[in-house]
């Protein structure tokens, strides 16, 4: 693997899809299990550093920017089809030369790796799923009429002056605004990418790398994902995890979930909401430790 002169941090390397999408994969370091963490819509693998940090002893954990995202490509098609997070996945954990490792995944990355073990049964030992994006048919608040999430995307700001200016207008703001301050910087100088400041001069600004328009396109494919219907097909331990303070996927949704696994367990956690792995990401990767820990040994036993 190698990394970029231009941004020091994780070992980092490039893959490509059997759909033709280059990939970006990242070595987050650490002893013990392979963890693949996925991050979810509209940020990047970087964002799950410091819950990789957290996790270092005991896991090897590595990381991908899903399509559109970070330092991937975009799909050719210019389509956001679920299922092509998927074939992330496994492209990643076929090029990383991972055996059967575990995963954990954070909203849309929850439901990639859900899909990724439905389509390739045996792919991983066990997930654990951060409010995945893995709703009862027909439930989803978006399934018809206007998505608000789509129309939020699309009225993102999508250059700053600098990853500074970047940094304390999200400060400031929800929800980024609760996010630990170290996972703020990763987003700030890893889901952004330099573009000439228009202003006449030498100077540069940053720009989103995740398009607007993508993760709007993102977002309102989510409710014909398919996801709901293919959990009985995922036969590894699965942890369903929500926030105690969430406004999106909590407890009745991940109890309804957790009923079409086949090995499933739920767990709320106090204290955060939606966005508890970048809010504290060492609440979560403890808790991560506990489920996958015990998992490792149910799925060896």
């Amino acid at each position: 693997m190698s990394t970029d002169d231009d941004h020091p941090g994780p070992i980092r390397d490039r893959c490509t899809t059997p759909d033709g999408v280059g990939i970006a994969v990242y070595d987050f370091g650490g002893e013990g299990t392979d963890l693949l963490l996925v991050h979810a819509t509209g940020f990047c693998a970087e964002v799950l550093l410091p819950m990789a940090r957290a996790l270092s002893e005991g896991y090897r954990c590595w990381g991908l920017d899903l399509r559109a995202h970070g330092r991937s490509d975009r799909p050719p098609d210019e389509r956001f089809a679920w299922s092509g997070f998927a074939l992330d996945v496994l492209a990643a954990v076929d090029h990383l030369g991972l055996e059967q490792p575990s995963a954990f995944g954070h909203s849309c990355g929850g439901a990639s790796i859900l899909l990724a073990e439905a389509s390739r049964p045996g792919t991983f030992r066990s997930l654990y799923c951060f409010e995945p994006v893995v709703v009862p048919d027909g439930l989803l608040a978006f399934a018809t009429g206007e998505n608000p999430l789509s129309a939020g995307a699309r009225r993102r700001r999508a250059t700053f002056p600098s990853a500074e200016d970047a940094f304390v207008n999200f400060s400031s703001k929800p929800p980024f605004d609760d996010c630990d301050p170290a996972v703020l910087r990763l987003y700030v100088e890893a889901g952004f990418e330099p573009v000439p400041s228009g202003d006449g001069g030498d100077g540069q600004a940053i720009r989103l790398r995740c398009r607007r328009e993508d993760e709007a396109e993102i977002f309102a494919s989510a409710a014909s994902s398919g996801t709901f219907g293919r959990l009985p097909e995922v036969r590894c331990p699965v942890t369903l995890a929500c926030g105690a303070l969430t406004d999106a996927f909590g407890p009745t949704i991940m109890e309804a979930d957790a009923a079409r696994l086949p090995r499933s367990t739920v767990e709320v956690l106090p204290g955060i909401g939606h966005f508890g792995p970048l809010e504290r990401p060492e609440v979560v990767a403890e808790s991560v430790r506990r489920a996958l820990g015990t998992n490792d040994v149910a799925s060896s036993s």
